[in-house]
């Protein structure tokens, strides 16, 4: 599609760093945030301009059709590139995943504030589809759906907590089916509520600066709280407001929070959905949340992710499994250098892990430790420190030159699989592990053909000059 060449309008209103307009505003000075002046219908239009965009700018919608808040934009494809996500993170691509592991590691402590823009506005027992510019995606799905809630929820008996991000599609009035996998945190928390004789307090919070996203993908344990790491990444402790119907902490300059509740003894069948293998599944029942108050940002802008089968979904799930993953290799192979878990593989089905000089049988051990930690992960490939595990050609010259398919290759059938794997049957999936590394016994010389580095540089120096680099 044709796109202006840059966004003529920034977001409204002051911003701090720890909204998502600031991240905006940083996308909009270096040309990679476009505003789109026609009017776009929910149905789709929204959808189908996200698609077609894809990896290229964010795009911002400020004339929304097909709802009653209209006046509200809304802003997509945010994330969609390894270069955003270091962007979001004050790093660079080689070093974001560390910074990532020591955000996890070391997360930093809310600061609770008194007051905060996410609250500026309040309505009581909202419609959602009258207050909020939520699109319909895909034609055989149900119905239009909230894409990036990043939900909080804390288990009242134990005070577990909880930061995660599930589709919500409305269902009318103030109800939404919540797309929640029956192993997934704030599912084992509301059968937990439920077991009790309660509803489970939730809040959706959308319209985050990216910190706040990425810290609710990670994979983490039952009652570690995700959203402490969200300031770790942030540099400085997250500011967060209290809900005005719960005592459930918000970040509070996200753009709009609906407060509610999680039944997990109401069911509803969802029906078609899509996954981000690009494909529709159907999971038969889920839960359904029941909002009693919405607080919003007077002027407010509304975040959705295209689901399926593109670069933000892949890469919001792959850029945090891969950084969970590299905690957990490290503890069983040391040598580790680094975990990918990108898009060619949806973010969720292939990983790649680096390690440096491998002894033998490291690779192997490696293999088996992202299969322990990740059901969804299916083909495991093993590289050395030379290749960037997250450039898919460097990793297919490595498993063309370095790996003997007789030799190298694992094959692991009747492996327990996740609901979301696009061919598990019964239950389960073959696993296969690829290891691409050198050899001493395979080669004498694994030297790579290329003219001297001062030649290179002088060769860069030249082209540089012409502006041919």
């Amino acid at each position: 599609m044709d796109l202006p060449a840059q966004d003529t309008a920034k977001p409204e209103g002051a911003a701090s760093r720890q909204s998502m307009r600031a991240f905006l505003s940083v996308l909009a000075d270096s040309g990679g945030l476009v505003s789109i002046p026609d009017a776009i219908d929910l149905d789709y239009d929204v959808a189908a301009c996200l698609a077609e965009a894809d990896v290229g700018p964010a795009l911002r919608f400020p004339n929304v059709k097909g709802s009653g808040a209209a006046t509200l934009p809304i802003v997509g494809n945010l994330l969609n590139s390894l270069p955003r996500f270091a962007l979001a993170m004050g790093s660079t691509t080689q070093d974001m995943q560390a910074v990532l592991v020591a955000a996890i590691e070391k997360p930093l402590p809310h600061r609770i504030v008194a007051s905060a823009p996410c609250q500026e506005w309040t309505i009581s027992i909202p419609s959602l589809l009258d207050e909020l510019p939520v699109p319909r995606f895909f034609e055989k799905e149900g119905g239009p759906y909230v894409t990036a809630g990043a939900i909080v929820a804390k288990d009242r008996a134990s005070g577990q907590a909880n930061l995660s991000i599930a589709r919500l599609m409305p269902l009318g009035a103030n109800r939404a089916f919540v797309g929640i996998a029956p192993n997934h945190h704030l599912a084992i928390l509301a059968r937990a509520a439920h077991a009790r004789g309660e509803k489970l307090d939730i809040a959706v919070c959308i319209g985050n600066h990216p910190a706040v996203l990425i810290a609710a993908c990670l994979y983490l344990g039952l009652g570690d709280d995700e959203l402490p790491i969200a300031g770790a990444l942030l540099g400085e402790p997250l500011d967060v407001v209290s809900c005005m119907q719960s005592d459930l902490l918000v970040p509070a300059h996200c753009e709009c929070v609906l407060e509610g509740t999680l039944d997990a003894g109401e069911p509803f069948v969802e029906g078609a959905v899509s996954e981000f293998h690009g494909m529709y599944e159907n999971y038969g029942a889920g839960i359904v949340a029941t909002f009693t108050q919405l607080t919003r940002r007077r002027d407010a802008i509304f975040q959705v992710i295209l689901p399926g089968y593109h670069p933000e979904h892949c890469l919001l799930g792959g850029v945090a499994i891969a950084a969970g993953l590299r905690r957990v290799v490290r503890n069983a192979v040391p040598s580790v250098r680094e975990v990918a878990v990108g898009i060619g593989g949806a973010g969720r089905l292939h990983a790649v892990v680096s390690l440096s000089a491998p002894r033998p049988g490291e690779a192997r051990k490696a293999m088996f430790a992202v299969w322990a930690a990740v059901n969804l992960i299916k083909q495991v490939i093993v590289v050395d420190d030379d290749i960037d595990p997250w450039n898919p050609l460097d990793v297919e010259r490595a498993c063309a030159m370095r790996s003997q398919p007789d030799r190298d290759h694992v094959v692991i059938p009747g492996v327990r699989a996740d609901r979301s794997e696009p061919l598990e049957l019964g239950g389960t999936i073959t696993k296969l592990g690829i290891e691409a590394t050198r050899r001493a016994d395979d080669r004498e010389d694994w030297d790579i053909a290329r003219p001297p580095a001062a030649a290179l540089a002088r060769a860069r120096d030249i082209l540089r000059k012409h502006k041919l680099i």
